[in-house]
């Protein structure tokens, strides 16, 4: 089990991301703060695998959060999680102790690919980010995540938003004239493309665009 402590000073992400691995049988979020010092309170109590941060946040950033958890602790692995994509921003956090650099804009699937590749020993980066200084870590394990294909129509995407907000088939259908029955076919065919088992699946990832991280 992958033990998570999260710091973001924005709790909608927060809900969004302890939402979508709820019921995730390899990653368990433990514990969730809106600033660096209460991230090094979290972190010294629960003792997670892998902390997740923002860099810019009240009290303490997430670079001087990540030098005294790596000091601490220097078993714990980092994760980057923020909307900065400046190569001093991410040169910074490198240097401070972090295994990983993701924008928020990325999406869940990439957060959890990123989970899983820094707990084993890489170091990931976002596909999006500068990486000309990337020869600085040459000697690390080093993993670019892969962009997701857009791949669903523009009314699917409609009903996506929509069951992000808690919609039900019927309530959609309502919403945008079309039959209930239509909907449930929608909702077959986006779980087909995006690869999903379920209904539940369906909505993780409709919570996921919701947020849009």
């Amino acid at each position: 089990m992958i033990t998570i402590a999260m710091a973001e000073d924005h709790q909608m992400l927060i809900d969004g991301v302890t939402s979508f691995f709820e019921y995730d049988e390899d990653i368990n979020i433990i514990g969730t703060v809106n600033n660096g010092e209460e991230l090094i309170k979290l972190v010294r109590l629960k003792q997670p695998r892998l902390v997740i941060t923002d860099i810019r946040m009240p009290k303490m950033d997430g670079i001087e959060a990540t030098k005294q958890i790596k000091l601490e602790f220097p078993h714990i692995k980092v994760l980057a999680l923020t909307m900065f994509d400046q190569p001093d921003a991410i040169k910074q956090m490198l240097d401070a102790g972090a295994s990983g650099y993701l924008l928020k804009n990325s999406g869940i699937k990439m957060l959890s690919k990123a989970i899983t590749s820094i707990v084993n020993g890489n170091t990931f980066f976002d596909p999006n980010v500068a990486l000309n200084f990337m020869n600085d870590y040459i000697h690390e394990n080093i993993t670019v995540g892969k962009p997701e294909k857009i791949i669903l129509s523009n009314r699917e995407k409609e009903i996506l938003q929509l069951i992000a907000n808690g919609s039900t088939s019927k309530e959609i259908a309502e919403t945008l004239f079309i039959a209930k029955t239509t909907v449930d076919t929608h909702r077959k065919n986006m779980i087909r493309k995006l690869n999903l088992s379920s209904g539940n699946e369906l909505i993780k990832y409709a919570i996921e665009r919701k947020y849009n991280f």
